[in-house]
Parts: structure tokens; C-alpha cells; sequence
């Protein structure tokens, strides 16, 4: 089976960073989505939260999960359920301003924990917008720069639960499609994954790994690179036994952050390629991508161009 590939931070440091930065720059520009390893945050915190999390989803969600399941009979169905994805979740807000004191059910702990978290995301992040600018030629910064808007980027997470489905073909996870934003860091527990990327028409499911995130770029990352770097279908499968769950954070840019393809970058294709990705505000993508988000992307795209 096909695996994504593996990139180490801890490899950027001496002889071995040019080749850790290739691999970098193979993984955007043929896969769009890459396990990081060696990333820096401390194990022990991440462990801490996983833990916090599942005991969170057990107190506080897996009744509820069940007792919406038990309402809209959704047992012992036989059709596919076309009006909810098979989780459970919450979202947290970071940036512009955290919304975690007001989110009902959780504790102390859970939010301090979370919070160090997000921090440490979000530092970690800065650092890959950065080694992705210097891979395509960008000022330090740039990437960061282009997400900001008037208020600063959106970098929030949501932690989802994937309780076991008793008909997976009936139940999805979460249907195919790529994602909005800017970048998306992905941290799941090392058991079996759901998740299934598309990559030259074929399913590819990653196995977790222990203390690792897997790293997806996302449609605004497509438009500032005018494709050179491209978002990647993906989908969650729903589980006969189990339950899965994952923390996922996105960094995107702020609604009012006015998107287009670099200069630099329009300046380097050839003659040849004539396509240029649209410019837009990043709200007006929203808007068309909430009514097109599990259909392909470059339809969005063109309505944005008209």
C-alpha cells in the first residue's frame, strides 16, 4: 500500500536540511498532504491531551451521539444518510480570539491543556508557512502575511469522534472534498485510520502514527501558488468497531483577507501556461464553498473568476 511521506523537522538541522527541504517540496507539490514527525511539540502534552479528549467525548458526547442516532432511526437504516456525517465533535476558536472559556462541559485541565496546545500549533505552523515560503522562492513570511486580513489569520481546531457505524456504506464519516483554508494539521490516535486521501485516482489511507500530524494543504494555499501546490480530496470512512478520534487544527486566512497568486510566482511560469487562479476576498470563497464543499473544486474557482 502506498503510504504519504514522512517528512522529520529534526532533519533540517546540518547536512541533512537540503534533503529534508526536497522532500518537503516533492511532498506539496505531488501529494499535497505529508506525516511530520520529530515536530517539536512535547510527546507527553500530546498524550495529556488525547487522553483529556477521550474522557471529555465519553462524559460529555457519546450519550448524546447515541440519543441522536436512537432519534432519527438511524440504527437500523439501510439507505445512505445523506443529512448528517457520522461524528461527533466540537470546534474551538484560537485566533482572532479563543472562544475555549465559553464552551460549556470542560474542565480546568481540558482547557489548560488545550490552550498550551494550540500555542505550540500554532508556533509550528508559522515555521512550515515558512519553509514552504523558502521552497518557493517567498520572502520569509509571505504565506503569513497573505493570510492575515485586518484582524490577524483563523487558526481554530476541531475534535471530532467517529463512533462505530453498524453499516459504514450507510453512514459516512465524512464525504469526499478538499478543504478551504490554508493549511491543516491533523493529530489522530495511532490505531486504525479512516482517513482516505485521493492521489492519481487512488485511495490512499495513511496509517497513523504515534506522536506524528498529518499535514494537508488546502485551497488557498492552491490560489497563492496558482496551483503549483494543490489541495487534496480526502474523505473519513466510519468504522464497524471502535471509535476513532482525532484533533484537527486549521489555519486559514481571516475572512477579510484579499487572496491571489503571488507575483513572483505569475513572473516565473512559462509562457505557456495561461491559466491564473482568480483573486478574491476570502469571505466571497466561503460563501460559494459552503454550498459546494463535497463537490470538485475548480467549479469554485470559476465562479470566482465570473
Amino acid at each position: 500500500m502506498m503510504n504519504s511521506p514522512i517528512i522529520s523537522l529534526e532533519r533540517l538541522n546540518g547536512v541533512e536540511r537540503k534533503d529534508t527541504m526536497e522532500k518537503i517540496k516533492d511532498a506539496c507539490e505531488n501529494w499535497g498532504f505529508f506525516e511530520l514527525v520529530n515536530h517539536g511539540i512535547p510527546h507527553d502534552l500530546m498524550d495529556t491531551l488525547e487522553r483529556l479528549t477521550k474522557e471529555h467525548y465519553r462524559k460529555c458526547m457519546e450519550q448524546r451521539f447515541k440519543e441522536l442516532v436512537s432519534s432519527k432511526g438511524l440504527d437500523a437504516v439501510q439507505t445512505e444518510v445523506k443529512d448528517m456525517d457520522w461524528e461527533s465533535t466540537f470546534h474551538v476558536r484560537h485566533l482572532p480570539e479563543s472562544n475555549i472559556s465559553e464552551l460549556p462541559d470542560l474542565s480546568d485541565e481540558y482547557r489548560k491543556v488545550m490552550k498550551e496546545f494550540s500555542v505550540r500549533e500554532e508556533n509550528l505552523t508559522d515555521e512550515l508557512l515558512d519553509l514552504l515560503c523558502e521552497n518557493l522562492g517567498l520572502e520569509k513570511g509571505y504565506l503569513g502575511k497573505a493570510f492575515y486580513g485586518s484582524r490577524g489569520p483563523t487558526f481554530g481546531t476541531k475534535v471530532p469522534h467517529y463512533p462505530p457505524c453498524p453499516n459504514p456504506e450507510v453512514g459516512k464519516g465524512l464525504p469526499a472534498h478538499t478543504d478551504s483554508g490554508g493549511i491543516f494539521l491533523l493529530f489522530q490516535e495511532d490505531k486504525g485510520s479512516g482517513l482516505h486521501l485521493l492521489r492519481d485516482d487512488e485511495r490512499i489511507a495513511p496509517p497513523p502514527m504515534l506522536h506524528s500530524f498529518e499535514v494537508n494543504l488546502r485551497d488557498q494555499l492552491e490560489v497563492i501558488t496558482n496551483g503549483k501546490y494543490k489541495s487534496v480530496e480526502h474523505r473519513v470512512i466510519a468504522q464497524t468497531n471502535g471509535t476513532r478520534m482525532s484533533i484537527a487544527s486549521f489555519y486559514n486566512p481571516g475572512s477579510d483577507a484579499v487572496i491571489y497568486p503571488a507575483p513572483e510566482l505569475l513572473e516565473k511560469e512559462t509562457e505557456e501556461k495561461t491559466n491564473v487562479y482568480p483573486k478574491f476576498v476570502f469571505e466571497e470563497y466561503m460563501k460559494i464553498y459552503a454550498a459546494l464543499k463535497f463537490q470538485a473544486k475548480e467549479p469554485r474557482f470559476e465562479a470566482l473568476k465570473a
